[in-house]
């Protein structure tokens, strides 16, 4: 007796649904797409795709390298990632609002937690984080340094100081922490004066009575005599390979985004999922 039902069994409902699901993000297909390709509706895709258990795949515990950074969708909320460079793979990620030092603080200890060991650590250059790696080697990104520069200078700066100043950190990443700091500090001292100079405000019904006329030329000297100390970090350790970038984190955020923003439309659990899903790899 055959009552016109179709029963399928677990594994082949679980097999289906992971096949949807690696279509769905790392063939880009669409829903639209996917239930004209298997003569379903729209609903019954979206149906399995939130069905799918995402499985993070399990690294053993060791002495590693560090690159941490965090990246935000439109500002709506944003992703802290801890990553190994040497093993290619993102080790802790969490769903973030804000940059805060404390989630940083969190992550190195969950890790820790589990048996990981930093031997150095890969950070943007927020201040406070480098308190969090304090007890190790911290490398700051170069690549963030120059965008700090050409953030106060611009790309295409008017001023000799500027245009000086910014031809000497394009040589940055193929240096060596001797030569840029002696070239920093000639910089320096040619251009002190021009530095100092200042802007007397008129204007009596303001408290403020003057202001540095070259603000932005004064900020990114600051900005690299600052961050100096950091900046060569894997120079000191050739033994520990410490990368002199965020790059391979950059690259992960690169893909992450391109592969979510196809699915802008999915629900926040589906998006979450497919985030584990892409950072897992």
């Amino acid at each position: 007796m055959n009552c016109g039902k179709q029963f399928q069994s677990k594994r082949r409902k679980s097999a289906i649904q992971v096949t949807l699901w690696k279509q769905y993000i790392w063939k880009r297909q669409t829903t639209i797409q996917l239930a004209e390709d298997y003569h379903r509706s729209v609903k019954w895709i979206r149906k399995q795709l939130e069905s799918v258990q995402v499985v993070k795949s399990e690294i053993e515990p060791q002495e590693l390298v560090i690159v941490a950074d965090a990246t935000f969708f439109k500002k709506v909320f944003g992703i802290l990632v801890f990553r190994s460079s040497q093993l290619r793979k993102n080790l802790y990620w969490r769903e973030i609002s804000s940059e805060k030092i404390e989630f940083y603080l969190q992550a190195r200890l969950f890790l820790e937690s589990k048996g990981f060991k930093f031997l150095a650590a890969v950070i943007d250059g927020r201040r406070g984080v480098r308190n969090v790696f304090a007890d190790i080697p911290v490398q700051m990104c170069q690549f963030h340094q120059k965008l700090i520069i050409n953030r106060y200078l611009t790309t295409r700066p008017k001023i000799p100081a500027s245009i000086e100043l910014r031809a000497i950190v394009s040589t940055l990443c193929d240096t060596t922490r001797e030569e840029f700091s002696l070239k920093l500090s000639e910089w320096y001292i040619r251009w002190e004066p021009f530095l100092k100079e200042k802007t007397i405000i008129v204007n009596p019904t303001t408290k403020q009575k003057w202001f540095y006329t070259h603000r932005r030329t004064r900020s990114a000297y600051y900005s690299l005599k600052r961050n100096l100390p950091y900046l060569f970090t894997y120079q000191d350790y050739p033994e520990l390979n410490i990368p002199n970038t965020t790059n391979s984190l950059d690259g992960s955020f690169t893909q992450l985004k391109q592969l979510v923003e196809l699915h802008r439309g999915c629900k926040g659990a589906v998006k979450r999922k497919m985030i584990d899903e892409i950072l897992s790899k």
